[in-house]
């Protein structure tokens, strides 16, 4: 049988490992002259602890690792990676997650250096950041963070479920770019005697992270006393729209919105919007003076009503959401990604009359995870922000309403000119999904 041939063979590759006394290569793993005529491979990079494991693998198909340590181990793993030796690359990847974890967690950084050059790592790529994302402080407060590699850096400032304060993450990046730039450095980290080439070095090594900086979640006395004395690193669109957000509460256009921490993602059973955009709303709906994004599931979303299921009609939607208190309108436009919505914070009733507040607002979104083209705008004229009429499903001060089964969109100064810009804009279509969401305060949190 072919595998008994296989098994005398592998026998004899074994004495050829063990006893050789007639070869012509040597690969050299350690610094050595080279002798006489024999053709050299260096390969320094490669410990003799861990060439020896290789050899046996390749002679044997055997591998012990067993009493190994987790550095003898993880440079097994890279050697098979450089190696193209795909067999023993998985059994040493899979063995690390099973054995070595504390080992990995001690030496993130050096961990990470390696695995996000080697595109075959994407499995101990995500369990090393994801490790990293679920306890950051003794990762960002270690000695090595200043060597972080920048794809590694990159990867954690995309993570949604790193649960660190954004001021906290800015403070670190900074710190990193001053480090990784051109003429800064410890020798040079007094930004108070930089010239303008200094800062022009800086902007290059920060210019690719700035936009993964959710400055939505920084308050103005942090964004004051920590990010604008940076403003000459900051490129000029990204830091009047960062500007703008705290003078005006306008949302950046250049930067990540979404919170990172996803464990405190607030839920929405919606077939129009992605529960990313629920976090958005709530921190519409919550700020005032306070800028900073609200995680901590401070509002509720109930579905009360759903076009699909509960009919397209005004009659129908005032049955489900009349007395229900403060409301979520959402509007999904036919044949195209585009929503449109309103926050209704009295909630719908019977009769006509107009009815007063400050807090209402309307919106659109481009898709359903829209966080950069979306727009909001809150009402002017307090005095007409909601319309009640039976003849209306919803009305947002004749701006944004429904009657029968259509939507109409009109501008007319009762609120901000954001969604429905100006007067020559008019639009009025049947919508393709209607959802109602009765907004319920988590007195809890």
């Amino acid at each position: 049988m072919t595998s008994v041939f296989h098994s005398g063979l592998s026998k004899d590759f074994s004495l050829i490992l063990n006893d050789a006394d007639d070869y012509n290569v040597i690969i050299q793993v350690v610094p050595i002259t080279k002798k006489n005529d024999m053709i050299m491979f260096e390969k320094p990079n490669i410990t003799p602890t861990v060439f020896e494991m290789v050899l046996k693998f390749l002679y044997t198909g055997e591998v012990n690792l067993v009493d190994q340590s987790g550095e003898d181990i993880f440079g097994l793993l890279i050697a098979s990676d450089e190696l193209l030796l795909d067999e023993l690359f998985k059994y040493v990847q899979d063995h690390l997650f099973e054995k070595h974890t504390s080992w990995m967690h001690s030496n993130f950084v050096l961990v990470l250096h390696f695995v996000f050059k080697l595109a075959s790592c994407k499995k101990l790529q995500d369990y090393c950041l994801q490790s990293i994302c679920t306890d950051p402080q003794p990762f960002i407060n270690s000695k090595s963070f200043s060597s972080l590699d920048k794809d590694v850096l990159l990867g954690l400032l995309k993570r949604d479920d790193f649960q660190v304060e954004e001021i906290v993450i800015w403070n670190c990046l900074i710190n990193w770019v001053i480090e990784q730039t051109p003429g800064l450095g410890s020798k040079n980290c007094n930004r108070t005697k930089w010239n303008q080439e200094n800062f022009e070095e800086l902007k290059k090594t920060l210019e690719q992270f700035i936009s993964l900086i959710r400055f939505v979640e920084i308050s103005p006395k942090d964004f004051f006393d920590k990010i604008r004395p940076y403003k000459a690193a900051i490129p000029n669109h990204i830091y009047e729209e960062i500007e703008e957000f705290y003078y005006k509460k306008t949302f950046p256009k250049s930067t990540n919105l979404i919170p990172r921490s996803r464990k405190f993602q607030i839920e929405i059973e919606s077939q129009v919007i992605k529960p990313d955009l629920a976090n958005v709303i709530a921190h519409w709906i919550e700020r005032k003076d306070d800028v900073k994004l609200l995680l901590r599931e401070k509002y509720k979303f109930e579905l009360i009503y759903r076009s699909s299921q509960d009919g397209l009609t005004h009659q129908a939607l005032r049955s489900k959401c009349n007395n229900q208190g403060s409301c979520l309108v959402l509007v999904k436009q036919p044949s195209t990604t585009k929503i449109y919505g309103g926050y209704n914070p009295l909630g719908f009733t019977s009769g006509s009359q107009s009815l007063v507040t400050n807090e209402s607002f309307t919106f659109s979104f481009e898709n359903d995870k829209d966080t950069t083209s979306m727009k909001i705008s809150r009402v002017v004229k307090t005095n007409y922000a909601m319309w009640e009429h039976n003849g209306n499903g919803f009305n947002f001060g004749s701006t944004f309403y429904m009657i029968d089964q259509s939507i109409y969109l009109n501008y007319n100064g009762n609120y901000d000119g954001n969604v429905v810009a100006n007067s020559s804009f008019n639009s009025n279509f049947v919508p393709s999904l209607i959802e109602v969401f009765k907004v319920i305060p988590n007195v809890s949190k």
